[in-house]
């Protein structure tokens, strides 16, 4: 292990935070394609804020030759050529999917092509992209025999470990929980496991397989979404039955079994996306999942339910709805957290608009120009007060939201839609 030097592919939310805390054992190099993200980590800032510029400057070392001498500096790079030293590549590139939700392997495929045109006799490659069952050994195997000319697991190995990283959370880091791997044979699943056992505090599980180290990561999220579409299922039928949610669901978590999960719009990376994964591997080899796909659809639209919602308690105020004017807090997929990838507020918006609603969008967090390009909407930054909106909702609860005057925004006449469940109700006129 002490001749061991990573190379970590793709450093967005996952491969950074996993490629600093290797430098620390490693000579560690960060390999991306994107030139620009590659120029702001080597002057120490990351836009995604899970790293600070401090830990950056700590350990990010622009010069390669010193790099390899010693652990405790990370060499970042977008040149093929100078990720070549290393001998353990591990890719954390994102799988996104398609706007049918079908899974879309190409950064991965991709990903591959790219180390196998550097791979040599006796490298592992270690995949933590969340795949469905045999994605690794299947379709990334076949990639990286063909471009490097080398055969699986003779000259190379593969191994899979899923990312756990929780996007905005700083109590919850890469070294702090718990991490499944596996090995294409057993002595390299013992490798794999040793390498990450070295920086993961929280320790490791090594699964059976690969195969199973994909399906464990695969049903991890596919569960959570499953019960945040009962939950949400629920609060749809309680609001008919003129119920609180939250106050139903706090009853019932006095029992010790109970899970305690809570309405509200799924998005991002892992868990509004994971499910469909799945569900294409079973179709694939002829079964339809009901369950899973149930939740998704139910989960995807309630971005839908909720501007449906809004729009019935501005009737309820006789508030006229063509080119009224809207206040949507929160764009991010979550909290305290500048991600907007797969934000199901989009939802909340766009179905607003169809209604003629101008919809102003403020979220401190998000970036203007990644929201513009991703979603052509320009945010507003000082967002109209004085009797200036029709409605609020409070879609994303950032910290930084809870100490606004939200009634100072509204009409006389104007509502609060809270999503999250964070405002206390007297100011509220409904929530999720």
């Amino acid at each position: 292990m002490n001749k061991v030097k990573i190379g970590v592919i793709g450093l967005g939310y996952v491969g950074l935070p996993l490629a600093v805390e290797f430098s620390k054992k490693y000579p560690t190099i960060g390999f991306d394609i994107n030139t620009q993200r590659v120029s702001e980590l080597k002057s120490f800032v990351d836009k995604t804020l899970e790293i600070s510029n401090g830990q950056l400057m700590e350990v990010v070392c622009n010069d390669l030759k010193s790099n390899l001498s010693r652990t405790g500096n990370l060499f970042i790079t977008d040149r093929l050529d100078e990720l070549e030293v290393c001998n353990f590549y591990i890719v954390t590139v994102p799988t996104p999917t398609d706007k049918n939700n079908r899974p879309i392997l190409s950064p991965l495929l991709k990903a591959s092509e790219t180390i196998g045109k550097v791979l040599k006799k006796g490298d592992v490659v270690v995949f933590e992209s969340t795949v469905y069952p045999g994605v690794t050994e299947d379709e990334c195997v076949p990639v990286l025999e063909k471009t490097s000319g080398l055969e699986f697991n003779s000259d190379f190995f593969v191994g899979y470990s899923p990312e756990r990283i929780n996007p905005g959370d700083k109590e919850h880091t890469v070294t702090k929980i718990l991490k499944i791997t596996s090995g294409s044979t057993p002595e390299i699943a013992d490798f794999v496991d040793q390498i990450y056992k070295s920086i993961i505090t929280a320790g490791t599980f090594k699964a059976s397989s690969i195969k199973v180290a994909e399906a464990a990561k695969v049903i991890e999220n596919s569960q959570r979404d499953i019960n945040i579409a009962f939950v949400n299922e629920l609060s749809k039928i309680f609001n008919l039955l003129n119920i609180d949610t939250s106050e139903v669901l706090e009853a019932a978590g006095t029992k010790w079994n109970f899970l305690k999960f809570k309405p509200g719009l799924v998005g991002g990376h892992c868990i509004g996306v994971d499910p469909y994964y799945l569900a294409q591997k079973a179709q694939e080899v002829g079964y339809h999942p009901e369950i899973i796909l149930a939740g998704r659809r139910l989960n995807d639209g309630m971005g839908s339910y909720i501007a449906n919602e809004v729009v019935k308690l501005m009737l309820k105020n006789e508030i006229k709805i063509l080119r009224s004017k809207i206040l949507l807090m929160g764009i991010t997929f979550k909290e305290n957290c500048p991600d907007i990838r797969n934000t199901r507020v989009i939802d909340i918006y766009n179905e607003l608009r169809d209604y003629d609603i101008q919809v102003d969008v403020f979220d401190p967090w998000a970036d203007p120009e990644e929201v513009k390009r991703e979603y052509n909407i320009e945010m507003v930054q000082n967002p109209a007060q004085n009797d200036y909106y029709d409605g609020l909702i409070l879609a994303v609860s950032h910290d930084k939201y809870l100490n606004f005057d939200f009634k100072s925004y509204l009409k006389s006449n104007g509502i609060i839609y809270d999503v999250k469940g964070v405002l206390p109700k007297n100011i509220t006129s409904g929530r999720l």
